[in-house]
C-alpha cells in the first residue's frame, strides 16, 4: 500500500473517526456515529497532550485507518516510556487488506524511534481475530487486563 498516509488526525477528521469506531460489533454498542459535546471534548484534550496522538490512515483521500497512541511515563523497567495503543479500527470494507498490519507497524516503529521499552495494548476476551492478529505481530498475551466500568 504504497500511498498510504498515516497522520496526527484533525477536527474535520472527528466525524469519520468515530464512524470507524461505531463499525465494528463491540462499538455499535458502546459507540456513536454522530459527532456530540463528548466526542469534541475528547478530541480536544487527545489534541492538547503531548503523550496522546490519534493517528488516522489515509488513502487516495479516504480515511480507512486509526488508532490511539498514549506515551507513558513511568519509574517500572528503569524508568523507561512505553506505548499504550488503543481505538485500532480499519474501515469495514478494507479488513483483511494488510491495513492493519501496515498502521500497527508503523505505530510500533513510532515507538521505537521514541525510545519506548515496549508497546502494549488490550484487547476484549472476545475478539480471536485481533488476537491472533497481534500475536503475529508478535505480541504476547503476557498479563491478564482487567477493567472497572464507572
Amino acid at each position: 500500500m504504497t500511498d498510504m498516509i498515516f497522520r496526527e488526525a484533525v477536527r474535520a477528521d472527528l466525524p469519520a473517526v468515530i464512524s470507524l469506531l461505531a463499525d465494528d460489533v463491540l462499538g455499535k454498542t458502546r459507540d456513536f456515529t454522530e459527532v456530540d459535546e463528548a466526542y469534541e471534548r475528547a478530541f480536544a484534550d487527545i489534541s492538547a497532550d503531548p503523550r496522546n496522538l490519534l493517528i488516522v490512515a489515509e488513502q487516495g483521500g479516504d480515511l480507512v485507518g486509526c488508532l490511539q497512541i498514549t506515551y507513558i511515563p513511568g519509574l517500572g523497567r528503569h524508568g523507561a516510556e512505553r506505548s499504550l495503543i488503543e481505538a485500532v479500527r480499519v474501515r469495514s470494507d478494507r479488513r483483511g487488506q494488510g491495513l492493519g498490519r501496515e498502521l500497527m507497524t508503523w505505530a510500533i516503529d513510532q515507538a521505537r524511534h521514541r525510545g519506548c521499552a515496549l508497546v502494549q495494548l488490550t484487547t476484549d476476551k472476545s475478539r480471536a481475530d485481533a488476537h491472533r492478529f497481534y500475536l503475529g505481530l508478535g505480541f504476547v498475551a503476557s498479563h491478564e487486563g482487567m477493567k472497572l466500568p464507572l
